[in-house]
């Protein structure tokens, strides 16, 4: 009964509170249709940023879809250690460590002192061995017509001598006749003698004619003497014609050997040339030397790890310092194996510097042909029954878009985060 009172209590109020003037005015003014205008808009505006967001989460999906990122990357480049050639003693350093320096720019300078004599007397070495090449090359033509020369002078000589020798062999066959028919005519003049010595004691013939027979015995006897000197005489020249063929016949073989001669000469105009060829590389190499002394930079950079200092000296080999490069760099970024099905060279990439906060542009340059622990010093081996897979990481080689760094804020080493649009 109490229940059913407080009801009806509340019941009256209620029926109070919604005939009540304020209320009315309320509902009223809830009801009216500029309120509801208002209402239809702010849901219209709701419903069109809901889609904006729906539209921009979409395409933001898209964007990230197309796309693939790691923050497992860095800037590398290849650091230009810088070291000496030659021995020598610095006199001269002019770089400091994080200094730029651009290519060609003078680092060190020895002392060229000792490479200077060195290249003066190649120098001299060259002037010695050019000069006694050009003797041995003049010497060449000289040899050659004085062989010809000769040859021809020898073979003209044995043909005289043989010539010679004829002759003087006729001169000795006609003298060797002349004494037999000189011999034969004195026989008979000596017997006519005995002939008429016996009829001269007998007194058959004149005392005139017996002193006749004696004179012509006298006569004859001389002619045989003179045609056996002459004979004698012909034969000595025989032998002397003879010996002088046979020197002629020397001199013309040595004449033939002559050519030979010539090859030596010319041989040895050759190795005059190798000399004077062997004095220029000589001279070629100390004035490389003389240029080591001065030591420049290969490539743009900024200077670090400097060792060198003036007074130092310095064997071939010893680092210096090391130049560190600011145009010839690039990315590697170490992605996934399971992001690489649709990456290709080429492809475009944004370059997130973790260092400045900037972005920079590039695009794919290559892939490694393994991944980064086949580089390894020491490879898994995956032999073992305790396999477990892993996900490898493929080194990918990324290069940066020229003319974005001109303040050399890019350096070797920073972390970055590529991301490549692989769609």
């Amino acid at each position: 009964m109490k229940e059913e009172t407080i009801s009806k209590d509340a019941l009256q109020l209620e029926e109070q509170r919604v005939d009540s003037p304020v209320n009315k005015g309320f509902d009223a003014e809830k009801r009216s249709p500029h309120r509801e205008r208002r209402g239809k808009r702010k849901r219209l505006i709701v419903f069109a940023a809901l889609g904006v967001l729906a539209v921009g989460a979409f395409l933001a999906w898209r964007h990230y879809a197309r796309s693939v990122t790691t923050d497992d990357a860095q800037i590398e480049g290849h650091l230009h250690p810088i070291s000496a050639r030659i021995p020598g003693y610095v006199t001269r350093v002019t770089v400091d460590d994080t200094q730029y320096v651009r290519k060609g720019t003078v680092l060190v300078q020895m002392d060229p002192t000792d490479y200077q004599v060195a290249v003066e007397l190649a120098k001299a070495q060259l002037a010695k061995a050019q000069a006694e090449a050009t003797a041995a090359l003049g010497g060449v033509p000289i040899t050659s017509v004085s062989t010809l020369s000769q040859v021809h002078s020898a073979e003209a000589d044995v043909q005289g001598s043989q010539a010679g020798v004829l002759a003087s062999e006729k001169n000795f066959q006609q003298t060797e006749a002349r004494l037999a028919q000189v011999e034969a005519n004195n026989v008979k003049v000596q017997d006519d003698l005995r002939r008429y010595g016996q009829l001269i004691g007998k007194r058959e013939i004149s005392r005139q004619k017996y002193d006749q027979a004696v004179a012509s015995s006298k006569v004859s006897s001389a002619a045989v003497t003179e045609a056996q000197a002459g004979v004698a005489a012909a034969e000595q020249q025989v032998t002397q014609e003879r010996s002088r063929m046979q020197q002629a016949e020397a001199e013309l073989r040595s004449a033939h050997t002559r050519p030979e001669q010539l090859h030596v000469t010319r041989a040895k105009a050759e190795a005059a040339a190798a000399v004077v060829e062997e004095a220029e590389a000589e001279l070629h190499r100390a004035e490389l030397n003389l240029e080591y002394t001065t030591i420049v930079a290969p490539a743009d950079g900024i200077v670090g790890k400097r060792t060198a200092v003036a007074g130092q000296n310095v064997s071939p080999g010893q680092t210096l310092l090391v130049i560190v490069p600011t145009r010839d760099i690039w990315v590697t970024a170490n992605f996934k194996e399971t992001e690489l099905k649709d990456m290709r060279v080429g492809q475009p990439v944004k370059i997130h510097v973790d260092a400045y906060d900037h972005d920079f542009r590039g695009k794919v340059l290559g892939i490694a042909g393994a991944t980064g622990v086949q580089f390894s010093l020491l490879p898994p081996e995956n032999a073992t029954g305790n396999y477990v897979k892993v996900v490898q990481r493929v080194p990918v080689r990324i290069a940066i878009d020229p003319g974005q760094d001109p303040g050399h804020l890019l350096q070797v080493g920073l972390s970055v985060e590529p991301r490549i649009q692989i769609h």
